[in-house]
C-alpha cells in the first residue's frame, strides 16, 4: 500500500497517523529528497531508508500519536558514523532534514434535535472540518430542503463537514452507529427524548461528552430520573449543562448556536493538545 492510500484507509478507519517526509538532503541518504512513510500507532507504511534514520523517525511520530500534536515538527538528523543514536550508526555521511505531519482523526458531533436551534448549531459546526450527525424524530426537520443537503439551496449547502442525516423514531438508537469519540449534543424538542438520549449517551462507550441544552431545574429532574436509573455521581457528572459559554448572553436561537459551538470547538480542541511547533536533533 502506497503512503497515499494508507493515508486514505487511515483516516476511514478513524485511526491517526503521522506522514513523515524526506523534506531536505544534503550530501548522501538512503532515499532522495520527498520520499515519505506513514506511522500509525501499529503499522508504517513505505519508507524512507530504513536503518537508524527510518527507526528514529517512526520513534518521533509515535512519540506525536501517544501526545495528540496538531502541529508538525521538523527533525533534523546527521548521517555518519560518529553520531551514534539509540537506533545505531548510519554512515551514508549527508544530513537530512524530516518533516512529521500529523494526521488527526476527524473529530465527530451529534446533534440531536434539529429545531431552531440545532439548525444554527449545524450552520455553524458544518463549517469545521468534521462528521457532523444529525438527529431527530421528525422527518419535516430533517428535509433536504430545509438544511441545504443532497443538492438543495439551504443553510448547510456549503458545508465543509461531512453531514450524516438520521431521521429515527428512537434517537438513541443512532447512538450506537456514531463513531467512537463522537461528542452528543442533546436539544430535542421533547424533554423525554432528552432524557432518553442522555441515559442512552451514558450508557453507550466511547462517547467523549455530553451536553444537554436546558435549564438548572430541568436537570435537577434529569438527575433524579437518571440515580433512579442507576448512573452514579461519576457518570452524572460527565453531562455538562447548561450548556454555552456565559460570556456569550442571549436566547436568540442564533445566539445560544454561537455559544453552544463555541464551548464545543474549545472541548475538541483541548482534547488534543499542542506541542512546540519544530524542533531539531542532531
Amino acid at each position: 500500500m502506497d503512503w497515499l492510500d494508507a493515508v486514505r484507509s487511515l483516516r476511514d478507519a478513524r485511526t491517526p497517523a503521522v506522514i513523515v517526509t524526506l523534506a531536505m538532503v544534503r550530501g548522501h541518504a538512503p532515499r532522495n529528497g520527498g520520499a515519505k512513510m506513514v506511522v500509525s500507532p501499529g503499522e508504517v507504511f513505505e519508507t524512507i531508508g530504513g536503518g537508524n534514520l527510518e527507526a528514529t523517525a517512526v520513534a518521533r511520530a509515535r512519540a506525536m500519536l501517544a501526545s495528540g500534536t496538531a502541529e508538525p515538527q521538523l527533525l533534523t538528523l546527521t548521517l555518519s558514523d560518529k553520531e551514534t543514536t539509540e537506533y545505531g550508526v548510519q554512515c551514508c555521511g549527508g544530513e537530512v532534514t524530516l518533516m512529521l505531519e500529523p494526521v488527526r482523526v476527524v473529530p465527530s458531533v451529534a446533534v440531536f434535535g434539529m429545531g431552531h436551534v440545532g439548525l444554527e448549531v449545524a450552520r455553524i459546526l458544518a463549517r469545521q472540518h468534521l462528521d457532523l450527525h444529525l438527529v431527530d424524530s421528525r422527518a419535516a426537520m430533517l428535509s433536504p430542503t430545509r438544511l441545504g443537503v443532497d443538492g438543495a439551496p439551504g443553510p448547510l449547502a456549503d458545508a465543509v463537514a461531512g453531514v450524516h442525516v438520521h431521521q429515527a423514531p428512537v434517537p438513541e438508537a443512532v447512538l450506537a452507529s456514531v463513531p467512537a469519540g463522537t461528542h452528543v449534543l442533546v436539544m430535542t424538542h421533547d424533554h423525554a427524548e432528552d432524557l432518553a438520549i442522555v441515559d442512552q449517551a451514558l450508557r453507550t462507550e466511547g462517547i467523549a461528552s455530553i451536553g444537554l441544552i436546558g435549564s438548572r431545574s430541568k436537570w435537577a429532574r434529569f438527575r433524579a430520573r437518571l440515580q433512579e436509573a442507576g448512573h452514579d455521581e461519576a457518570a452524572l457528572a460527565r453531562v455538562t449543562t447548561p450548556i454555552g459559554l456565559p460570556e456569550i448572553p442571549g436566547k436568540q436561537p442564533a445566539t445560544i448556536a454561537v455559544s453552544v459551538s463555541a464551548q464545543l470547538l474549545q472541548l475538541i480542541e483541548a482534547s488534543a493538545p499542542v506541542t512546540a511547533r519544530s524542533e531539531t536533533a542532531r
